[in-house]
């Protein structure tokens, strides 16, 4: 596994990712022949990277904003590093067509998500149903899969310690839909693509 010094960024609190073109994920070699990473094949790979406490403590941490490092993920997957501040957020939304895992390296997340799969297109408001809010807690250890279409947002509710995740996407996320949340009430606000992640 390989940290690019140059892949190191800041942000504010509810920002994606860096973009992903800082630094080039591992490639394959043309004759080696490989085959799609599955969820439990992502949770696996953050788990292992979770673990190596020389790579977490290297990530610098900044005071307000999250910072992350681009690592390199299985079978051509998209994998971060991230840190997050106390207070911190990403803020509601999905990854289109990837699966997914992360796995909390250090301090504890908190993850609320949608147990109802959305609309793909062709919709800004939707009124969600009283029972499809999910909510747990995520100390340093633990960890989840996802599917494609998950919704989410993952939470830093310390008032004084950092948490520190890793994250790991397949395929490379094509883009991410953010929504804004009031109630039962879920609009549509933006659609990111990586080269908004710039």
């Amino acid at each position: 596994m390989s940290v690019s010094p140059a892949a190191v960024g800041a942000s504010e609190p509810v920002a994606t990712p860096n973009s992903a073109s800082d630094s080039a994920p591992h490639s394959t070699p043309a004759s080696a022949p490989h085959s799609s990473p599955t969820q439990a094949e992502l949770l696996d790979f953050v788990r292992r990277t979770a673990s190596d406490a020389e790579l977490i403590a290297s990530l610098p941490l900044d005071p307000e904003g999250r910072t992350w490092v681009r690592l390199e993920g299985p079978g051509g997957s998209e994998a971060w590093l991230i840190g997050w501040p106390p207070g911190t957020g990403t803020g509601w939304h999905d990854h289109s067509d990837s699966v997914g895992a992360f796995v909390t390296a250090a301090g504890e997340l908190k993850e609320h998500s949608l147990a109802v799969r959305l609309p793909a297109d062709g919709w800004k408001t939707l009124e969600l149903a009283d029972d499809v809010d999910r909510s747990r807690r995520l100390p340093a250890g633990k960890g989840r899969s996802f599917g494609r279409h998950h919704v989410h947002e993952v939470l830093n509710e310390s008032t004084d310690l950092h948490a520190i995740s890793v994250h790991a996407y397949y395929p490379p996320l094509p883009q991410m839909r953010r929504f804004s949340r009031s109630g039962p009430i879920l609009r549509l606000e933006q659609v990111e693509r990586p080269e908004d992640w710039q």
